[in-house]
């Protein structure tokens, strides 16, 4: 493999996998192996940027769709879920606990007396707003080594195979 091109250990496993079994078509290896991998890299960067704000990553999801709501920064419980990709008992369940530590309160809704709103407090909005900071600076320095242009074809590429996926299908 000495071409002059950088390799990686994606290229090693494909290699052996081309010797071991060269009848597997192992092409997808190569996009969705990097995927992984590089996701697994990217979670860690997110734990540790959210647990430097105390937070775990599920309570920075709950509270980042709050905040991205736009003010007064509340949605329903079924919104939620839907924007975390979680069930409403697990939502239940995270919003009582973001609730007890002062992060998310719970009120009833204005226009439907038997609904109920989540909102995110003042200390809640400092502490994502931290957490999403750090986490920027942590995502840059994972793109770093990609020119923009190249990122935002790859943006591109990733979209197109997210599209179909995604819950609403677009």
């Amino acid at each position: 493999m000495d071409d002059g091109i950088a390799h990686d250990e994606v290229d090693r496993i494909v290699e052996a996998w081309r010797r071991e079994a060269p009848q597997l078509p192992v092409e997808p290896l190569h996009v969705l192996s990097r995927i992984s991998r590089f996701a697994r890299h990217l979670d860690r960067a997110r734990k540790e940027a959210f647990s430097g704000h105390g937070l775990e990553v599920w309570e920075f999801d709950v509270m980042s769709a709050l905040r991205r709501a736009g003010a007064p920064y509340e949605l329903s419980p079924g919104t939620l879920v839907q924007q975390t990709l979680s069930t409403s008992g697990t939502m239940t369940n995270r919003i009582d606990r973001l609730e007890r530590r002062g992060l998310v309160e719970r009120h009833r809704d204005a226009s439907d007396r038997r609904g109920v709103r989540v909102r995110l407090t003042d200390a809640g909005a400092r502490s994502v707003d931290a957490a999403m900071s750090d986490l920027l600076a942590r995502e840059h320095d994972l793109l770093a080594q990609l020119p923009e242009a190249d990122r935002t074809a790859l943006a591109d590429s990733l979209r197109l195979l997210l599209a179909p996926l995604e819950p609403d299908g677009r």
